[in-house]
Formats: C-alpha cells, sequence, structure tokens
C-alpha cells in the first residue's frame, strides 16, 4: 500500500492591527451615506438650484465615507491598482491608506501641488500605432476618485441623452442598439466621425470656462490639467489636454464634448428635417435622410469642436450609406461599417435589420 501525504493547509497570518481595522470597516453603511448625497446633488441640478449643488459638493468631499471610498478604489478595486505613477508606488499598506484619507481633506490640500504624470504607451488593437497614457501617483487618483464623485452626479443630471461612452449604467452595447433604433425602419446617409487626439488637445481654458464650479475645485482641476509629464525622464509641459489614463479625465473629456447634439438639432430648421446622433466618447455617428443633411452636419460640428481646441480625424471621418447608394465621399457596395468605442459596427439594410 502506497503511503499518501496529507494535504497542505495554508495557515493565514494573523493581520496586523491597521489591516485589520481596514477590513472591518463598514463599507456598505459608507456608500449608502455617499450615494445619497450625490441623489441630492442630482436633484439639486435637476431643479437648478446652484448654491445647493456646489454645498452639497463640499459636503461630500469633507465627508471621510467618500475620502475612504476613493482611497478603496484606487488602491485595491481598479484595473489599474498596480501601476505605478513617477514616485514608483505600487501597492500601499492600509496604514498608509488610512493616512492617505486624511491628507485627502479639502483643507490639507487646498494648497498641494500634484505631481507630473508617467507617460506610457500602449499598442492600440490591431494597429500598429501606439496609445500615449499618463498616470498620476497614487494619491492624486485618489484625488481624482474624489473629485469625481462629486461632480459626476451634477453632470448626470446634465448629459444629453445620446451619450453613452464613460457614464454610469451605459455600455457600447446602449450606442449601438440607439444606432439600430434610427435605421431599422429607413435607411440614412451616415457620417461616422472620430476625433483627432481628443483627449490630448482639449482646450484647458474652454473645458474650465464650461465646468462653472466653485473656485477651489476650479484651481485644483486647473492644477491637474497643468501638471505635465513625464516621459523616459524629460518633464514635458501640457498647455492642452487631459491626460488619458487619470481617474477623472474621461469625466472631463465628456463634459468637453457636452452641447455637440443640442448644437446639432439648433442648427436645422423643421423642413430640413432633424438629425439622430449618437456618440461614444470621441466617438460618434449622425443620421440623415439626406446627403446634403449630413454635409451639413459635418460643418456644424467641425465649427463647434474648434472652440474645444479639437477638430475631426480625416482618416476615420467618412459619409456613407446603408443601402449602397453612391456619395461623394465613396461608393457602397450594399454594406456600411462604423467604429463606435473600438467596437466595428457593421450596417446593412435589405430587411430593415441592423447586424453586428
Amino acid at each position: 500500500m502506497t503511503d499518501t501525504k496529507a494535504p497542505r493547509v495554508k495557515r493565514k497570518l494573523p493581520l496586523d492591527p491597521e489591516s485589520e481595522s481596514w477590513h472591518k470597516l463598514p463599507w456598505r453603511k459608507f456608500e449608502q451615506h455617499v450615494y445619497r448625497i450625490q441623489k441630492r446633488i442630482f436633484r439639486a441640478e435637476q431643479r437648478g438650484n446652484v448654491r445647493a449643488v456646489h454645498k452639497l459638493q463640499k459636503l461630500l468631499m469633507k465627508s471621510r465615507a467618500a475620502r475612504l471610498i476613493a482611497v478603496r478604489r484606487v488602491t485595491q478595486e481598479n484595473q489599474g491598482k498596480k501601476t505605478a505613477g513617477i514616485d514608483g508606488v505600487k501597492s500601499v499598506h492600509p496604514k498608509q491608506r488610512l493616512e492617505m484619507v486624511d491628507q485627502l481633506h479639502p483643507k490639507r490640500i487646498k494648497h498641494r501641488k500634484p505631481q507630473p504624470v508617467r507617460r506610457i504607451y500602449i499598442p492600440k488593437p490591431g494597429k500598429a500605432e501606439k496609445r500615449p497614457l499618463g498616470i498620476p501617483v497614487m494619491f492624486d487618483r485618489s484625488q481624482q476618485h474624489l473629485v469625481k464623485q462629486a461632480l459626476e452626479p451634477e453632470w448626470e443630471a446634465k448629459f444629453e441623452p445620446n451619450s453613452y461612452g464613460f457614464r454610469p449604467g451605459r455600455s457600447c452595447h446602449d450606442a449601438i442598439g440607439a444606432i439600430y433604433i434610427q435605421i431599422n425602419k429607413k435607411a440614412k446617409y451616415v457620417l461616422d466621425a472620430d476625433l483627432k487626439g481628443c483627449f490630448d488637445n482639449i482646450n484647458h481654458e474652454a473645458l474650465l470656462q464650461k465646468l462653472k464650479t466653485y473656485p477651489t475645485l476650479k484651481r485644483v482641476i486647473r492644477a491637474w490639467l497643468k501638471a505635465g509629464y513625464v516621459d523616459n525622464g524629460v518633464f514635458e509641459e501640457t498647455p492642452s489636454g487631459t491626460p488619458q489614463g487619470g481617474v477623472v479625465s474621461p469625466l472631463l473629456a465628456n463634459i468637453a464634448l457636452h452641447g455637440m447634439e443640442t448644437a446639432l438639432a439648433e442648427a436645422y430648421r423643421p423642413k430640413e428635417g432633424k438629425p439622430n446622433f449618437v456618440r461614444y466618447a470621441d466617438d460618434f455617428v449622425v443620421f440623415h435622410p439626406t446627403e446634403e443633411g449630413i454635409f451639413k452636419a459635418k460643418a456644424v460640428v467641425e465649427t463647434w469642436i474648434k472652440d474645444m481646441g479639437l477638430e475631426m480625424k480625416p482618416s476615420k471621418t467618412r459619409i456613407t450609406h446603408p443601402t449602397g447608394c453612391a456619395t461623394r465621399c465613396q461608393q457602397a457596395s450594399g454594406e456600411a461599417e462604423v467604429d463606435l468605442g473600438g467596437e466595428q459596427v457593421i450596417l446593412w439594410h435589405t430587411d430593415g435589420v441592423l447586424r453586428e
């Protein structure tokens, strides 16, 4: 009879007092508390009470529950939690997390200067070119998440209905569903457009003016935008753009592009027919029954985005038609394809069905 070894039982080492106190915190209660304040911010913005919005945002940022959640999200839950900034910090001990929570109080960070982000490059799927990312240090990421908790409910009450990218409760598939609704009954001309270096070229002053937030928060956001980046040990200034890789950057990009759909709708008279618009982050599509209407939409959008320091990317901007009708830009042979948030959506209109 062969001897069998008993399975090894891994003994869990006892946690140190700081780790134990961190894990025993009532996280569910903290989330409920923050959610209640965010709901009040949302409703105050819907009523148009700007003073109440700013007062509640200050209350949320002073809240210990919101600061604890911000630190936990950045150091333990986010996908990039092990990615270091220029200080090389990849992980934070529970004792340091609690110290970070105290340092995040608005009174203590009012005069703190943010550190530059670390520039790294990641490959774009299926392409030879690389995407530049800016990785802030751990403390700045926690501060950005705290600010995001305060700003997001205000802007969720204002954002346009057909904006789907980087918003809570919305996804790329919601945008695809919105496209289906537009063309499942009748084929329309399509403007498929992408913005050239959206995150890198947003005009700082135009963005800050659009934010219309209280002075202290405006100074904090301006400091992030002007912090610069370090690429291979060389510091570079950032005269424009918001670092693609920061926690709050997707929200700031959505704020910069807010109003595009409204400006497009107001440019048309009732007789011309209203265009239909779907946007996912910096990718958007416009639908209109006529070719003249879609060329007008392109001109309106180009004029509008100039104020934000942006322009369309010619290689990714085209006009097509799902039925294969000839346009001045392209001869489509029964099939049209649009790029939405990295998803290739193939459209054709033979039996009234959008296929992907």
